[in-house]
């Protein structure tokens, strides 16, 4: 085994911090710098292997996550480290890459393996795999969660940092326990470090996670219960009819 493909002989975290570096900001009043999460002072820190962000849309969650993957080496629409599956030659901007050469990091130590899944373009890069005929590419075949599921118990349990992108958004709620499931055997390695972004308050409870809610005010340590999502899930289970009524009356 080559030196480079050596696992790292500590445990994750291994991404401890990011911040924004004015200095290399081309431009505050385009976009992604116009975000409020991106202020001058912007900083994350990673204290636990399991960070999860929540947030509504249009507040800079994925934005965020792309910046982070592609400082890390993974291509804006996902996957592993060296992929191209997608052609960015006509692309007007690619966020990701904006933002990831504002960003500075500090890791201990640098991990070169790992993987970005951005659902949105789970079929992009699931095509790109077939191409270059991945003998466990085999993903597409099964139904758009099953397929989810697969790709996850395939790709991510090896060492390496993995940057998950609403990786609910196929799966039904008996799949999310299942994925909660694999963040726990993730977990418990001690060789993964997790970045994710959800609107699943299922996920969000993952116990020995940082939680985090990014708002027009920035990040901020935040409760499951306090979250919005978890606050319209209990008003909808409570009263369900009632819930209903109000909201398309609204």
């Amino acid at each position: 085994m080559s030196r480079r493909n050596r696992p790292i002989n500590m445990p994750a975290p291994y991404l401890r911090r990011v911040w924004l570096d004015p200095a290399r900001i081309p431009n505050r009043e385009a976009y992604p710098f116009v975000l409020p999460l991106l202020r001058d002072e912007f900083e994350l820190r990673f204290d636990k292997r399991i960070t999860i962000i929540v947030g509504e849309n249009g507040t800079g969650k994925s934005t965020l996550l792309e910046g982070i993957a592609v400082m890390a080496g993974y291509d804006d629409a996902g996957g592993g480290k060296g992929y191209m599956p997608v052609d960015h030659s006509n692309a007007v901007e690619k966020m990701g890459g904006s933002l990831a050469t504002a960003l500075r990091a500090s890791w201990l130590p640098k991990i070169t393996e790992g993987w970005f899944f951005r659902a949105e373009s789970f079929f992009s890069v699931a095509r790109y795999l077939d191409s270059v005929a991945s003998p466990y590419a085999d993903f597409l075949s099964h139904s758009h969660g099953e397929g989810f599921l697969r790709f996850f118990e395939e790709r991510c349990q090896r060492q390496g940092i993995f940057i998950f992108d609403e990786p609910e958004s196929a799966l039904s709620p008996s799949r999310q326990i299942e994925f909660l499931k694999l963040l726990h055997r993730m977990h418990g390695t001690g060789h993964c470090q997790v970045i994710m972004a959800t609107h699943a308050p299922v996920l969000m409870a993952y116990p020995n996670a940082t939680l985090l809610r990014l708002s027009k005010y920035g990040l901020e340590p935040v409760s499951l219960r306090d979250t919005d999502h978890y606050r319209l899930m209990r008003e909808f289970c409570d009263d369900p009819k009632g819930f209903v009524e109000a909201a398309i009356e609204a």
